[in-house]
């Protein structure tokens, strides 16, 4: 493959995005994809924005609704047809990425796009399928990879144990891979990617929805500490918990996993509730369930401090939007927090599993506004002028622009193109 220095200016492309296991118009939830639909969502708006044809791919769950969807953001969502009708685990779901795959390649035959970005490993594999005889470019990016998440999840690890084989070659097989952070680049250059052919581009923020000025959610305590992200272990809540019992005069508010309804049943939200009720902290600990992404911008305002506590965190999304909030973020230093959490700048960085240093970092935190204010100011800048959407969507496009050989095509060629298919 031969690099062009750029794409030239003006030029709108024709995009394909894959994510096959996240559906980028579902609500941010307990999703087991964790909020990549999230980033596959604003990725592609903002990519229309900049006025490029976005389409993405992903699979069908539900025998309702239409095989197009045109979404909010201008970007076309296509539901293909693989395996049962239903949400499917990653180990059900590998056995149809073939038949994912084939969709795929009749799809692009009739109408082929200028690049494909695929997003997860799982993509990967069906995006290589499809284009393997087509000859399109293909980005990839992983966004968490399986042998990070089996050193820091060991025997809790329920990934499929092909994974990071079918990684591997995945990562040797895509013509670029646009990594989300610094750790990742690292351990794909352990995978055997080339480093010449990765690329780091971080995740975004809506800076224009995440901001300092805006309404606040009310607090029970002179001072609030918050946590955001799916119920399970490696996002430390029980350590944001433990460090709890240090800071009498706060209280800790954990937003995410299932609908507040279905907090009695889930297994990590009672034993969070136990812990806070051995450590007698109880009263001061609010389990929120799942908060609609529209709404956290009020409930973060509302905090202090937002505390990513996480023994493992491919990125870290919430920190970029606390940050875009003005509030400072208390973070171990994993995965993407080790790029975005500046120490001293826009927040502090605690060791992973210390409750009691966290409560030192918090205390000294919440005594000093001063310090709280610096952090909140430096936040905000930092999101607006390295972690915007369109900021990101440009750094996308340039990597894609080091890929893309195929001819100039205007969007008045592509309406003709299509007009032939369709005929």
């Amino acid at each position: 493959m031969t690099y062009s220095p750029a794409i030239a200016p003006g030029r709108m492309l024709n995009i394909s995005m894959v994510s096959v296991n996240a559906d980028p118009l579902a609500q941010v939830g307990n999703s087991v994809a964790g909020r990549q639909h999230l980033h596959v969502d604003e990725l592609s708006s903002a990519l229309v924005r900049a006025g490029h044809d976005v389409t993405v791919y992903t699979r069908r769950q539900s025998a309702h609704g239409p095989d197009r969807v045109r979404a909010r953001g201008g970007y076309t969502v296509v539901y293909a047809e693989a395996g049962p009708l239903h949400a499917l685990s990653d180990k059900e779901l590998l056995q149809y990425l073939g038949e994912f795959g084939s969709e795929l390649r009749n799809l692009w035959t009739l109408d082929r796009p200028d690049v494909v970005h695929a997003h997860f490993w799982m993509s990967g594999i069906a995006t290589e399928l499809a284009t393997r005889i087509l000859g399109i470019p293909v980005l990839q990016t992983f966004h968490s990879l399986g042998i990070t998440e089996r050193r820091h999840l060991g025997l809790s690890d329920e990934n499929p144990s092909e994974r990071s084989h079918l990684e591997q070659l995945v990562a040797k097989g895509a013509t670029h891979v646009i990594a989300t952070s610094s750790d990742e680049v690292f351990d794909l250059v352990r995978l055997g990617s080339p480093r010449s052919r990765t690329t780091m581009v971080p995740s975004g923020v809506d800076i224009d929805h995440f901001t300092p000025e805006g309404p606040r959610a009310k607090r029970n305590a002179p001072h609030r500490l918050l946590c955001v992200g799916r119920l399970v272990e490696q996002k430390g809540f029980d350590v944001a918990i433990a460090a709890l019992a240090s800071l009498p005069d706060t209280e800790l508010v954990v937003a995410g996993g299932p609908p507040s309804s279905g907090l009695p049943t889930d297994e990590i939200a009672t034993q969070l509730q136990k812990l806070a009720e051995r450590l007698g902290v109880a009263d001061r600990v609010k389990l929120l369930g799942r908060v609609p992404h529209q709404s956290l911008p009020k409930l973060m305002r509302s905090a202090d401090a937002l505390l990513c506590t996480a023994r493992y965190e491919p990125f870290g999304i919430v920190a970029l939007e606390a940050m875009a909030c003005g509030v400072p973020v208390v973070a171990t230093p994993v995965g993407g927090l080790r790029d975005t959490v500046v120490d001293g700048l826009t927040g502090h960085r605690v060791p992973v599993d210390n409750p009691k240093q966290t409560a030192r970092v918090v205390r000294h935190l919440l005594d000093n506004a001063e310090e709280g204010a610096l952090f909140s100011r430096a936040g905000r800048a930092r999101m607006c002028e390295s972690y915007s959407w369109e900021h990101v969507a440009g750094e996308v496009v340039r990597t894609y622009g080091r890929c893309v050989t195929a001819p100039p095509r205007t969007r008045a060629h592509r309406v003709a193109h299509r007009s032939e298919v369709a005929r």
